[in-house]
């Protein structure tokens, strides 16, 4: 693989990762209402499973989808139906209370309490989600060669992966420097229901796109 394309294949992983999308909306609303520390398992699934996700589309997943009638359809469907399910979730989910120095166990951590995404569930999210899909279809179909499929898509992978989880950190660390300013339960209430907005405003362009 030349160095051009490498760049390249870099700048589009960069890129496709900062801008706002489903991931990033729910990592802001993840840094704000639990911090970094305790986001960082949903941070390592979204970039684990999107290396995963591309290596399967690599290796035939997606052409094998183009060539099922409906199924990018269904996908859209059923991972459209997901989004609005956290959305809500988002938008109705109470705070979690600010532990006082004195808490011997903080409310945060109590089972029946908010909890973050877990990594798991960020890796399977991936599957499900339209903009991940369009993003590693177009990566493979432009960067990866298939005279050197293995060798490129490994590469590939690996250097949209390696981008992928600081760039999609900016977004946790972020809502996380907003807690100081959102100390109010109502004006958390308030970034919540925003958030989930967002997030449904995110599925229209990706829905709206033909497979």
């Amino acid at each position: 693989m030349s160095p051009a394309i490498l760049s390249a294949a870099a700048m589009f992983g960069f890129v496709t990762s900062i801008t706002p999308g489903p991931n990033n909306m729910m990592l802001l609303a993840s840094g704000l209402n639990f911090g970094v520390r305790r986001t960082l398992p949903h941070m390592f699934g979204i970039s684990i499973g999107y290396v995963v996700l591309m290596l399967a589309a690599g290796l035939g997943l997606g052409e094998l989808l183009r060539q099922v009638p409906g199924a990018f359809l269904v996908l859209k469907i059923v991972g459209g139906i997901y989004m609005l399910w956290l959305a809500w979730h988002i938008a109705s989910s109470e705070p979690p209370r600010e532990p006082a120095p004195d808490d011997v166990a903080p409310a945060a951590t109590h089972p029946s309490g908010p909890r973050p995404m877990s990594f798991l569930g960020a890796v399977a999210f991936q599957w499900v989600n339209p903009k991940a899909w369009v993003i590693v279809v177009t990566a493979v179909a432009t960067y990866v060669a298939p005279n050197n499929l293995i060798r490129d898509l490994v590469i590939v992978s690996g250097v949209c992966g390696l981008i992928n989880l600081p760039s999609v950190g900016v977004w946790a660390l972020f809502g996380a420097s907003l807690r100081r300013l959102l100390r109010d339960p109502l004006w958390r209430r308030r970034f919540n229901i925003t958030m989930a907005a967002l997030l449904v405003a995110s599925l229209w362009p990706l829905l709206a796109t033909s497979a």
